[in-house]
């Protein structure tokens, strides 16, 4: 495929969409509501680490402290209603229309560096595709850097797979048992290893060629759940933190538009996560029942905790 990186074009979100779902990747450099919400981020991560540098507090605590502290910042960063209002404000700059973008709520990650954590509450991720969890083809990810970064703790794309189909487990996935066994407080204690099933590659993956985009603070970086992505391993000498959050439009979504899903054997589905960019409401029924696939009972519809990472 042709792999092409769109650098603050000033597409509408139509055309945006259209070459998303086509495997483009989209890059904003300075957005003044994304600074916003990095530098909110940011306030939330100093104060929780304080007084000790964030960007560098794994090298003076130990691992189970450390992932203490994150079990608490995380979900005050996900439910704090300033966070909804500061998503709401990007996609508005970004032209989204609100009344047919439905959003799932933000995630503060967090990637530490030379292997101090890279399990549970601040997990290293294996090259995957966010459509082998669950995700519709619909589903657009939005990623944001908190703290400068670097090559060496950002995030790797492996664009070769776009289309490219790979042997995985996904088919042991359901996104319902997800929610009622696997999600909750009791992942900030894996430090050390993790033993949540997650779906993978059942072949090596090569990961090059791989590329690496390194925006500055203030910009975002748009990319189909179907890509393939993984965490670099981080070598910096600093622990990486940034916000991501996924989005659908629900008239692509009741049209059954989006990506070409070519691997993916999941069961389940998170629509029923996502937000209308207005009210807060969840897509109509009749929508998210496209999508589902009558294993519902086997677990939880929504993740109803207020502990989440």
């Amino acid at each position: 495929m042709n792999n092409t990186i769109y650098i603050d074009t000033h597409y509408s979100d139509e055309v945006r969409r259209a070459a998303l779902y086509a495997g483009q990747i989209f890059v904003h450099l300075r957005s003044p509501s994304v600074l916003q919400f990095a530098q909110f981020a940011r306030e939330l991560i100093e104060g929780a680490f304080a007084p000790l540098d964030a960007q560098i507090a794994q090298h003076d605590m130990p691992v189970e402290q450390f992932a203490a502290i994150l079990g608490e910042l995380k979900p005050r960063f996900i439910h704090h209603p300033e966070s909804k209002r500061l998503l709401q404000a990007i996609l508005t700059e970004a032209g989204c229309d609100l009344e047919q973008t439905y959003f799932d709520v933000p995630r503060l990650r967090s990637s530490t560096s030379n292997d101090y954590l890279t399990t549970g509450i601040a997990y290293a991720w294996h090259p995957h595709r966010d459509t082998w969890y669950s995700a519709p083809g619909c589903q657009l990810n939005w990623w944001l850097p908190v703290f400068d970064i670097e090559s060496e703790n950002a995030m790797a794309f492996h664009p070769a797979y776009w289309d490219r189909a790979v042997p995985n487990n996904s088919s042991e996935y359901n996104y319902y048992i997800w929610n009622k066994v696997h999600r909750g407080a009791a992942v900030a204690n894996f430090v050390k290893e993790d033993p949540r099933p997650l779906p993978r590659a059942q072949e090596p993956i090569d990961l090059d060629p791989q590329l690496r985009i390194v925006c500055p603070v203030g910009g975002m970086i748009l990319f189909s759940g179907q890509q393939m992505h993984s965490s670099v391993p981080n070598t910096s000498g600093k622990t990486r933190y940034s916000i991501d959050f996924r989005t659908i439009h629900a008239g692509d979504a009741a049209q059954r538009r989006g990506a070409q899903l070519v691997d993916v054997a999941c069961t389940g589905t998170t629509m029923r996560d996502y937000l209308k960019g207005t009210d807060f409401s969840r897509l109509q029924d009749e929508i998210i029942d496209l999508y589902d696939d009558g294993t519902v009972d086997l677990g939880e519809a929504v993740y109803s905790s207020n502990v989440d990472y």
